[in-house]
């Protein structure tokens, strides 16, 4: 009997230790990141992955290359063209140079008309013949200055479609580099060297765990107490017994309520529906995605 009394007495303080350890947080959840499945944006073979399941990666880091050989000949196949294409584009001032001499030439020959006229030894027909030459040599200017001026925007439009493939083309080019869009570490490598990669074709999966997120859920009580902004005390559980706290921020409150998830516990566990809240929590390199934690909403 005494044994007995002896193992009830023993629960019923192991029971007191676990609400006690439930009190120091108001509500738990589990730490997430901001993941990225990074996937090729070309097709052709991976001349090189440098990258394996751990390693810390900067935003933008090139971490490997897609063939882009067949890109690079194109390219310089168009730059080609489009030097085929500028030799062809006229040289206006050199074409219309003749006409412009011939005017300024019978404009002087219609100045020494003029004064022969004056002293009586032109005709007035010496002078109508003159004015009208001049009008159809400036006649004539105008047309090949319009013809040119035409033939140059032909060539410059065709170059400048060029120079749009081109640049299509350099912006294909680029995207055979595969960068890391965030900074973070690598959590799966989905591909190796070697392989051929479609265009979508996931590479690998990075996550910014420098910058953590615990994903908690508050009974509605506890929704009152909590704003934007609001700086809590977050609790991370390494085992059984041991606990590291951090400074967290509410970045997030649900404005929809949905049933207790089943692996999370609430400080009122006869609460059916709950409301998710997420917490920014800067990462000291122990916190795990994964990891369960909780918070207290500080006084």
């Amino acid at each position: 009997m005494k044994t007995y009394f002896f193992s009830v007495f023993i629960c019923l303080l192991l029971l007191q230790a676990c609400g006690n350890e439930k009190r120091l947080t108001d509500a738990t959840g589990v730490f997430e990141a901001t993941e990225v499945i990074v996937s090729a944006e070309a097709s052709g073979k991976i001349l090189a992955l440098n990258i394996r399941e751990g390693d810390a990666l900067t935003r933008d880091q090139v971490v490997g290359l897609i063939d882009s050989t067949q890109l690079h000949l194109t390219k310089k196949q168009l730059e080609a063209n489009k030097i085929t294409v500028l030799s062809g584009r006229p040289d206006v001032q050199a074409q219309i140079e003749a006409t412009e001499r011939e005017i300024a030439k019978q404009e002087r020959e219609k100045e020494r008309i003029e004064k022969l006229l004056a002293g009586d030894v032109a005709t007035q027909k010496q002078l109508d013949d003159i004015e009208s030459l001049i009008l159809i040599l400036k006649a004539r200017l105008r047309s090949q200055k319009s013809n040119l001026s035409n033939s140059v925007n032909s060539v410059d439009a065709q170059s400048n479609s060029i120079d749009v493939q081109i640049e299509q083309l350099e912006d294909r080019i680029e995207k055979c580099n595969i960068k890391s869009p965030i900074s973070g570490t690598v959590l799966v490598k989905y591909a190796e060297q070697g392989e051929i990669a479609a265009m979508g074709k996931a590479l690998f999966k990075v996550a910014d765990v420098d910058h953590m997120i615990l994903k908690a859920y508050v009974t509605a009580d506890q929704l009152a107490r909590l704003t934007i902004g609001q700086e809590v005390r977050v609790l991370a559980e390494f085992g059984e017994t041991e606990n590291r706290e951090y400074r967290g921020k509410v970045t997030w409150i649900s404005s929809k309520s949905e049933f207790t998830p089943k692996t999370i516990q609430t400080q009122d566990e006869r609460a059916n529906l709950v409301y998710a809240v997420k917490i920014a929590v800067q990462n000291d390199d122990y916190l795990k995605i994964g990891m369960y934690g909780g918070f207290k909403m500080t006084e």
